[in-house]
């Protein structure tokens, strides 16, 4: 990822150049530069004024008065004019900077000359001024400022105003102005340049805070990320749609957002070695696998909880069975079909005998019939391992139920009153593979024509199908009238191979969960008060961002 890096020139000097526009922090440099010149100006008419014979304007008490009234009114004048209409900050410091050379050498000679010290403003002057202008223009104020001092010793040599002149003095004045608008050129690139580079930082961490929230937002996983008083600091869309679609997200405590999930990281926080869970967020949401992890020493940073939706990591699972499953069915189909083949026909050839007595001929049915159970368990397992992988799309459960119903009746055998539908809403949207869901239907209903011990024209199935109100994920729900499943048997429905028919495989509930995860949807049995349900609960549709 290339680092934004900040487009603020070298000096302001180069800013001031083109549009007038200033930065603000040197805007607000150059408001306290002029600031000090006014109190400086302010202070020594005062001093001058309110303290008689005092040591300022020694040698000319009238050109000192002119002059630091002068300098006063143009250095409120230069602060006041800035602050109204702030403008080329280069340029003001320069004319500000030759203004106190003028000022101050008039005032160091109406003092008595280099002796009298005031020599040393100019320097602090060219020192606070250097620090918004070039470094060129510093060095050459300083070469003006230094070129004044001597200029005034000269003056004072030819016109002998004082007793003696100090050109040595004037001499180290003149290296002490270029000493400290060096010193004030070398702070000040340094100063730049830590700007710069922490500018260029602040970046960098921006661009990584948008990239790690990018990356977590489009995580499969769910994040949330708790302070230490329990608040939600990060919610992702993932997380968002597993918890059942909350309304309250970040910055709400986390009971608020998840009830369910806030009982377990009470739980955790009780008994630390519980870091992983399974739970459901609402009632009719998704199995889900919470993680707890601390952020920071000793959690000071807070908490991070990771959902997993156990439907994922099945159908991962799932395919590596499947893979496995693959292998073996290959060995099976050819080491067990191909003889079993042989017993059939065998079995049929010996059957069509006309001197074959009544007691081998039922024989020869209980081998025919037993033979066909075996392949029927062959077949289902060979369907199983040539699972295609799913192809899901938006499914619009209303049109699609209109057609696949009709499907189902002829299947199935059932009279239009027999097999029945209802969508509500009619426009109910579910992601998942049309084929594999209308496989996971054609089980189901022929389990319940199967199991059903009355007269079959008395079956009744009951397709329903909507939207969750608890969690507002789709569903579909097949209901039918028959004598419903013993609790003991319910846990071991979905189980290979498990049956309660013994011309049965037990492989068709199976089948139907391994294609219902294959499609993130999960199937579940529910007791009826009379008859037995089987819902399919899909995943909350992704409606909208978390902001």
């Amino acid at each position: 990822m290339d680092s934004t890096i900040s487009n603020r020139p070298a000096s302001p000097a180069a800013e001031n150049t083109g549009d007038g526009r200033n930065h603000p922090e040197e805007q607000t440099n150059l408001n306290l530069f002029l600031g000090y010149r006014v109190v400086v100006a302010t202070a020594m008419v005062i001093l001058f004024f309110a303290v008689q014979r005092g040591p300022l304007g020694t040698h000319s008490p009238t050109m000192f008065s002119l002059v630091s009234v002068g300098y006063s009114a143009l250095a409120l004048a230069a602060l006041m004019w800035n602050l109204a209409r702030p403008h080329h900050i280069g340029r003001q410091a320069v004319l500000a900077i030759v203004i106190d050379i003028a000022a101050f050498t008039l005032l160091m000679h109406a003092n008595g000359g280099v002796a009298s010290g005031l020599g040393i403003l100019t320097g602090i002057s060219l020192t606070l001024g250097a620090t918004l202008i070039e470094a060129r223009l510093a060095l050459g104020l300083a070469a003006l400022a230094s070129l004044a001092v001597l200029g005034e010793e000269l003056w004072s040599e030819f016109h002998h105003p004082f007793p003696k002149t100090s050109y040595v003095e004037a001499g180290f004045l003149g290296i002490g102005y270029f000493a400290l608008a060096l010193l004030s050129i070398t702070l000040t690139a340094r100063a730049r340049r830590s700007e710069e580079l922490v500018e260029q930082r602040e970046t960098e961490l921006v661009n990584l805070a948008q990239l790690s929230d990018f990356v977590i937002q489009q995580m499969q996983s769910g994040i949330l990320v708790v302070d230490r008083e329990g608040q939600v600091q990060l919610l992702n869309e993932a997380a968002w749609s597993l918890l059942g679609m909350p309304t309250q997200m970040r910055h709400h405590p986390l009971r608020a957002v998840s009830r369910r999930v806030a009982e377990a990281y009470a739980a955790w926080q009780r008994e630390p070695e519980r870091s992983v869970m399974a739970l459901r967020a609402t009632p009719e949401g998704r199995d889900l696998r919470v993680q707890f992890n601390r952020l920071g020493k000793g959690g000071s940073a807070g908490s991070l909880i990771i959902l997993e939706d156990t439907s994922r990591l099945t159908q991962q699972a799932q395919q590596m069975k499947l893979a496995s499953l693959g292998r073996l069915t290959a060995g099976i189909a050819h080491e067990v079909r191909n003889p079993l083949g042989a017993i059939s026909h065998a079995a049929q050839l010996l059957a069509e005998s006309p001197d074959l007595p009544d007691a081998d001929r039922r024989l020869t049915d209980i081998i025919q019939q037993n033979s066909e159970r075996v392949n029927e368990v062959i077949e289902s397992i060979l369907k199983l391992s040539r699972q295609d992988l799913p192809h899901p799309k938006p499914l619009v459960l209303g049109p699609w139920l209109d057609q696949v119903t009709g499907e189902l009746r002829q299947a199935c055998g059932l009279a239009p009153e027999q097999l029945k539908h209802q969508v509500e809403p009619y426009n109910t949207t579910v992601y998942a593979d049309p084929g594999q869901l209308q496989q996971v239907l054609e089980i189901l209903c022929d389990n319940a024509v199967r199991h059903f011990p009355d007269d079959p024209t008395k079956l009744e199935i009951l397709i329903l199908a909507g939207a969750n109100q608890l969690s507002a994920g789709p569903y579909i729900e097949l209901q039918d009238n028959g004598p419903g499943i013993p609790s003991e048997t319910a846990e071991k429905l979905f189980e290979p191979f498990f049956t309660t028919r013994n011309e049965g495989t037990g492989l068709g509930l199976y089948i139907a969960r391994q294609l219902c995860e294959a499609n993130r949807a999960r199937i579940e049995y529910r007791p009826l008060p009379r008859g037995t349900a089987f819902r399919l609960s899909f995943p909350n549709p992704r409606r909208r961002e978390l902001t």
